[in-house]
């Protein structure tokens, strides 16, 4: 057979002879079209060409972008010729070896993966990285944005399985900011707080994001005694605290408050003797409990209250009223005071300390 009637397909295949479906080739790149293709001279009397979709599993991989001619590239035969006369090439076989090993090198040394979400459903998050499918399940996906951080935390090749997770590196972050905190935390340190919830002794306060949670006891809100708290703070109020106690070992810490104010015991210019205008504050079996001004109270035993003998504080007192009391007894240091009502009875409501002074 003549050479004019050996057929392009034949010249082609006996140029190489040697070469097979599959084996791997190098050649030099000696152009990029606008298509993105990437045009390889072989040596032999037709060029190679690799399709952009036959590049890389990653479409954000732009030949043009990465490549450039003289650059050597290696590539897998996939057909003697396109119809086209040329070579068909692909890297994506080993691309796909490529991205394997890096990406099981990743996951051995527990890296964290961030790539764009591929699918959502009712049991979680498909992501892709550069073509391996991990999924996220839904308890473990911290979130539903477009980008998701994660670690791989089950690993199974052969069963095609590769579960990821978002919430364990949010886990770890929190866990990192609290031993973080613990270790620069210090009695009488300040810092910005917020109320997460109130009850009946005082208020939880989340500090440092939310990271750590510290009690501020209702002691440390006001100085007035029987204060309701939830009249104080409110669930999602900033407020600025301190450190008062603190148990590092066991992660545990009491709080002061600044807006508790200035102790009202400390300027108290009252004495022995003084004729005050107390309201009636809490009934107890053994007397009343009295308010001289806001944070300083005083008790009136059972005794003190009338010269007539009464079994319970009710008989003769209402909460909430204002009577005269007489200053009988204090002790400022430890913010105490005793007053009688008693002495006083029968004096009118507009008898003051200043009437009795006059």
């Amino acid at each position: 057979m003549s050479e004019e009637n050996i057929s392009f397909e034949e010249l082609l295949n006996n140029s190489m002879k040697d070469e097979k479906l599959g084996k791997v080739v190098e050649g030099t790149i000696i152009g990029i079209n606008k298509n993105e293709e990437i045009i390889v001279d072989l040596k032999y009397k037709a060029d190679g060409i690799i399709p952009k979709e036959e590049y890389s599993f990653d479409e954000n991989e732009i030949p043009s972008k990465e490549l450039k001619i003289g650059d050597k590239i290696i590539a897998d035969v996939i057909k003697l010729n396109d119809e086209q006369g040329n070579v068909l090439l692909s890297c994506k076989k080993r691309k796909r070896a490529q991205i394997r090993k890096e990406f099981e090198e990743k996951v051995e040394k527990n890296e964290i993966f961030e790539e764009k979400v591929s699918e959502k459903n009712e049991n979680g998050l498909v992501v892709n990285y550069k073509g391996i499918r991990i999924f996220i399940p839904k308890s473990l996906a911290a979130n539903q944005n477009d980008v998701v951080r994660f670690k791989v935390i089950e690993y199974n090749p052969k069963e095609h399985k590769i579960i990821g997770s978002a919430k364990i590196i949010l886990d770890e972050e929190k866990r990192n900011k609290e031993e973080k905190f613990w270790a620069a935390a210090e009695v009488g340190k300040e810092y910005q707080g917020t109320v997460n919830s109130v009850c009946s002794y005082g208020a939880f306060i989340d500090m440092d994001d939310g990271i750590v949670q510290g009690l501020l006891h209702i002691s440390e809100m006001s100085w007035e005694k029987g204060a309701n708290p939830k009249d104080i703070l409110k669930p999602g109020q900033n407020i600025t605290v301190k450190i008062k106690t603190l148990d590092k070992e066991n992660k545990r810490m009491q709080l002061s408050y600044d807006g508790k104010g200035e102790d009202p015991w400390k300027n108290a210019k009252y004495k022995i003797g003084d004729i005050v205008r107390v309201k009636i504050k809490k009934f107890m079996p053994f007397g009343v409990f009295v308010e001289l001004e806001k944070g300083i109270e005083g008790l009136v035993h059972i005794s003190q209250i009338s010269e007539q003998r009464i079994s319970k504080p009710e008989e003769k007192l209402e909460l909430g009223e204002e009577v005269n009391a007489k200053i009988i007894d204090m002790d400022l240091e430890n913010r105490k005071m005793e007053l009688s009502i008693r002495e006083l009875e029968g004096t009118s409501s507009e008898y003051s300390s200043k009437d009795e002074n006059n």
